[in-house]
């Protein structure tokens, strides 16, 4: 009997915890879609905890910067965060320390415990999941019962054990189109040039890759394609572009 009425409070008491979310490194297209979804979902789960918001991350958080966005936001609002770019909580590039014993960690678990929070979401990418596992195990090492939950966010597609991240697909399609002006723009002379386009993807080549999209038939523009994945060579290269010359000036 005993056990039901302890098992029944501490349902009690983790219905009235309290959620807060943050957004981590840079913004895409749909990071704020990310936001809607979780920000929806615990309010419609009918637990009696608020939804709080951490400003500018995690960085943000230890200096107190957290809204309400159960009570800040009107439903209207929220509508609009599935169709709103940019990170609406700001961003941050703040990387937890490597050891564990940091004071850093006991002020962010005292600011969970003031705050009531049961749960901690973070909206990120590769350090972004970096600082979710290292307070995931602080919070076992000191025996905290706080749930952390990461939610993938890149638009290089480069975090480890995913099919494809929100942002890629967004950002995939931006480069096609702007390869596919530079393609346009750079074909109209006779003279034979060469146009080096360089985009981003840390050590990962699916935007790279993305610019294959822009083509229109086979053996068009662009024609040569270097992943950061595979070894690049500039004799090689140079032996490239002699061949691609053979078939069109530009």
């Amino acid at each position: 009997f005993l056990r039901r009425i302890a098992a029944n409070l501490l349902r009690l008491e983790n219905l009235m915890k309290n959620l807060v979310i943050g957004q981590s490194g840079g913004p895409t297209a749909v990071i704020n879609a990310s936001l809607y979804g979780a920000v929806k979902a615990f309010k419609e789960s009918g637990t009696d905890g608020h939804v709080l918001g951490m400003i500018n991350g995690i960085e943000g958080f230890l200096a107190d910067h957290v809204m309400d966005l159960s009570t800040d936001l009107s439903d209207e609002e929220l509508e609009l965060l599935k169709l709103t770019p940019a990170a609406y909580l700001g961003s941050c590039r703040y990387k937890l320390p490597a050891d564990l014993e940091s004071e850093v960690y006991p002020a962010i678990f005292d600011n969970f415990r003031e705050m009531n929070i049961g749960y901690f979401l973070y909206v990120g990418g590769n350090d972004s999941m970096d600082t979710v596992d290292k307070l995931s195990r602080y919070a076992e090492k000191i025996g905290s019962d706080v749930k952390f939950i990461g939610i993938p966010k890149t638009i290089d597609n480069d975090l480890v054990l995913t099919d494809h991240t929100p942002g890629f697909g967004s950002a995939a399609k931006y480069v096609a189109s702007t390869v596919r002006e530079i393609v346009l723009d750079a074909s109209v002379y006779q003279q034979k040039s060469v146009t080096i386009v360089e985009i981003m993807g840390r050590h990962a080549g699916w935007l790279t890759a993305a610019s294959r999209l822009a083509r229109k038939y086979k053996g068009d523009n662009p024609y040569l394609i270097y992943l950061p994945e595979a070894p690049f060579s500039l004799e090689q290269f140079y032996k490239d572009l002699e061949e691609a010359f053979k078939k069109s000036p530009n």
